[in-house]
C-alpha cells in the first residue's frame, strides 16, 4: 500500500506507552490510516462523492467521530484496534470545528496521565481532526473511553451543527449535519477563574496541577514522571486521584452533557 509508514512520519508512539507524551503526534494533514501507514487521502471515488456534493457518501458506513486527544494520534488508534484484531482502515480527516475546545479530563487514567475531553466553547475554532469509523472500530473505541461501563470515565455524545459546527477540509466548505464526540461524565478541571482549563502537553499539565495541589503531591509525587509512574496501572490510586479531583472542588461542567443521549 502507498503512503508512509507511521515511524517514518513521528507518528508511531502511542501515549499508552509513553503517558508524557499524550495526546500524542497528531498528523500534518488528513489521510488513511492503514495498518502501520498514512495514505493520502484523496482517491478518485471520494472526491467524486465530494464534488457531488455529498461528504457522507466517500465514508457510507461510518459515522464521523471527533478526537480531542490521542484518538488523534494515529499510533495510539492503531495500538487500540491491533488489540481488538481489527485490521480497516480509518479515515482521519482535518476539521475547523466551532464553538468547542478542548479541556482536562476530570479523571486520572489507568494509561498513567490526565487525558483531554471537550467542553461547550461559543465562538471558539479549533483544528480537530475527524475519524469516520466504521461499527466494529467505533465499538473499539466506545470499550477504551468506557462508554458502556457504569464506571466509565465518557459517554459518546452527538452534537448538532446548529450548536457545534464541524467543516472537514474535503468537503468543499459544507459543515457536517453533526459528529459525535466523548465526554468526560465527571466533567472538566477548571483554572483559576473557574472557567475550564485547556489542555496543553502533559508534562506542563501534570507540573502544574502537582504544584498547586498538595494533596495530590502526597498521592502521585512531586514530578510528572513520577506521577505518570505512580498511576500507571494502578486502578486504586487513579480512582483516588478522580476523587481528589471533585473533593478539592477542582470541577466544572463542560456544557455538553446534554448531548449525551
Amino acid at each position: 500500500m502507498e503512503g508512509r509508514t507511521l515511524e517514518e512520519l513521528g507518528l508511531d508512539v502511542a501515549p499508552r506507552d509513553e503517558p508524557l507524551s499524550y495526546p500524542g503526534a497528531w498528523p500534518q494533514e488528513s489521510g488513511l490510516l492503514a495498518g502501520d501507514r498514512m495514505v493520502p487521502l484523496a482517491p478518485p471515488s471520494l472526491s467524486t462523492s465530494l464534488h457531488r456534493g455529498d461528504p457522507h457518501a466517500a465514508f457510507e458506513g461510518r459515522v464521523p467521530v471527533l478526537a480531542v486527544g490521542s484518538n488523534a494520534c494515529p499510533g495510539q488508534l492503531r495500538h487500540k484496534m491491533a488489540e481488538s484484531g481489527i485490521t480497516s482502515p480509518i479515515p482521519m480527516v482535518k476539521a475547523r470545528v466551532t464553538g468547542l475546545d478542548v479541556g482536562v479530563s476530570a479523571h486520572v487514567s489507568l494509561m498513567g496521565y490526565v487525558s483531554a475531553s471537550p467542553f461547550k466553547a461559543r465562538g471558539t475554532v479549533r483544528e480537530l481532526f475527524v475519524t469516520w469509523l466504521d461499527a466494529e472500530q467505533l465499538a473499539v473505541v466506545d470499550a477504551s473511553e468506557g462508554v458502556a461501563s457504569p464506571t466509565g470515565a465518557y459517554d459518546r455524545a452527538w452534537l448538532p451543527s446548529c450548536d457545534v459546527r464541524v467543516e472537514p477540509e474535503l468537503d468543499c466548505g459544507r459543515p457536517l449535519t453533526g459528529a459525535y464526540v466523548y465526554v468526560n461524565r465527571r466533567g472538566v478541571l477548571r483554572d483559576g477563574d473557574h472557567a475550564p482549563r485547556r489542555h496543553g502537553d502533559q508534562r506542563s499539565l501534570l507540573a502544574e496541577l502537582l504544584a498547586s495541589t498538595p494533596r495530590l503531591r502526597e498521592l502521585f509525587g512531586v514530578t510528572p514522571e513520577e506521577f505518570c509512574a505512580r498511576a500507571r496501572f494502578d486502578r486504586r490510586l487513579c480512582a483516588r486521584g478522580t476523587r481528589l479531583f471533585t473533593e478539592e472542588k477542582l470541577l466544572v461542567s463542560s456544557g455538553l452533557e446534554r448531548y449525551v443521549r
